[in-house]
């Protein structure tokens, strides 16, 4: 048990705050017109501090003030957030707001360091949850309001100063994902390794030769049907999954297609009959391409390594198959995943909730077609590159996972009475130091 200073003592929560316990209002009272007062439900509308109106009741049953802090009991269990306005709060919320002699802000500080361990007490089976007493019974170690008040300046200016360098980590993450795909945007198209020879750009407006980006000498536009071989796969019919004669293999879904990637952390079966088995497996080399779901989506994709022993395809993700080596398979996937992509949200069909790109408009998309020696040379030259660009991911990852732990010891170091003006200078050593060289 932590040993707080001279001065300091715990208090429950409710002896300290006014905590409202969410109730969901009249369904018939909902609104999107904005009639009435705002509703918060729950999860929903955390994101930001201060959460954005969807919903509004009529008939509202229990009622948040303009900054209470709301607080999350199920379905996650602790996330906080403010009450931009008076609101209606439902039955996956409880509003807090303090009483006299304690620091609103120290509390809202309070209850996002202490999170984890809120957390940690939910119950339930269908989602985790946590009952009003949990909440009320809370311990809060209080020093003196004026002692809470220099708390919260000491660490809301920690606070700002590791938000402003994690806001310049997420720029420069931003930055690096946009100059990746300049980069092999540029390299399919013959910018990288031909500069003296860049030609200008004209419209992509559709297929036809004449409307697309002019290419270096000796290159050449081709549609894919004449560089590789396109398939669609395999049908998940949950009536025809029975049968002795059936094989269970593993198959790749969309979730599992990733734009330059693929995700096979969960990869699902599918019981199939043998002959699909054989037509479908995947060999290395293989080029993965989705045929849709949200517009983004479309022609996403990535190169089969053979990770998985005789995995197949469902039917959403196309395989392209290269004929005679005429391709790098990493070439034409980069292609993909850039100029394709633009191609393919043009070409493709827009349903209700669903984009998707045919089978046989895929096999219209057009490739470019560099000589085999440029191939290698740009194939070289953009590893060469995106290895460095990993290397700097890694650093914002670094430095994304200090600036988390640097967050959770400013909260500790204020909440056990460690927090002073020469730990407050040492922590602000830290972060500057955690975040400097990616911000470089």
């Amino acid at each position: 048990m932590t040993i707080l200073p001279s001065g300091w003592h715990t208090a429950r929560l409710a002896d300290v705050a006014l905590v409202i316990q969410g109730q969901a209002p009249k369904g018939k009272s909902y609104n999107t017109e904005g009639h009435g007062l705002p509703l918060f439900q729950g999860k929903a509308e955390f994101g930001d501090l201060h959460p954005t109106v969807r919903k509004w009741t009529t008939t509202p049953t229990k009622v948040s003030e303009a900054g209470d802090i709301l607080l999350s009991i199920r379905a996650p269990v602790g996330p906080t957030n403010v009450a931009p306005v008076q609101c209606c709060i439902g039955r996956g919320l409880a509003a807090i707001r303090a009483n006299q002699g304690t620091d609103q802000r120290y509390l809202l500080h309070f209850l996002r360091w202490h999170e984890p361990e809120l957390a940690a007490t939910a119950t339930g089976t269908t989602f985790g949850a946590v009952s009003g007493s949990q909440i009320r019974d809370i311990e809060v170690p209080l020093p003196a309001l004026d002692e809470q008040r220099r708390i919260v300046l000491m660490v809301e200016e920690q606070l700002s100063r590791l938000e402003a360098g994690s806001a310049g980590v997420d720029t420069a993450s931003r930055k690096l994902a946009s100059y990746e795909v300049a980069l092999l945007h540029a390299a399919t198209l013959g910018r990288l390794t031909s500069k003296d020879r860049w030609p200008a750009v004209l419209a992509a407006r559709g297929p036809s030769e004449d409307a697309l980006p002019q290419l270096p000498d000796q290159w050449r536009w081709a549609k894919l049907e004449s560089l590789a071989d396109v398939v669609g796969g395999v049908a998940k019919d949950t009536k025809k999954q029975s049968g002795a004669d059936l094989l269970e293999v593993p198959y790749l879904r969309v979730a599992n297609v990733q734009r330059g990637r693929l995700d096979l952390r969960e990869v699902a079966t599918i019981r199939v009959p043998a002959e699909v088995a054989n037509k479908l497996t995947l060999v290395k080399g293989d080029v993965l391409m989705n045929e849709g779901g949200d517009r983004d989506k479309l022609g996403r994709g990535w190169v089969w390594q053979g990770q998985i022993p005789n995995c197949i395809h469902q039917n959403h993700v196309f395989r392209v198959r290269i004929r005679d080596g005429i391709l790098d398979p990493r070439f034409l996937s980069w292609h993909g995943n850039t100029f394709g992509q633009a191609w393919f949200q043009r070409e493709g069909k827009q349903t209700t909730n669903l984009a998707s790109i045919s089978l046989n408009r895929l096999r219209q998309l057009p490739v470019p077609v560099p000589p085999l020696n440029e191939q290698r040379a740009i194939v070289g030259e953009v590893d060469r590159r995106l290895s460095v660009t990993a290397a700097m991911r890694n650093e914002i990852g670094h430095a994304r996972s200090k600036a988390k732990i640097l967050n959770a010891a400013i909260l500790e170091a204020a909440f056990t009475g460690r927090l002073s003006a020469r730990a407050e200078l040492r922590q602000a050593g830290r972060v500057r130091e955690a975040l400097a060289g990616v911000l470089k």
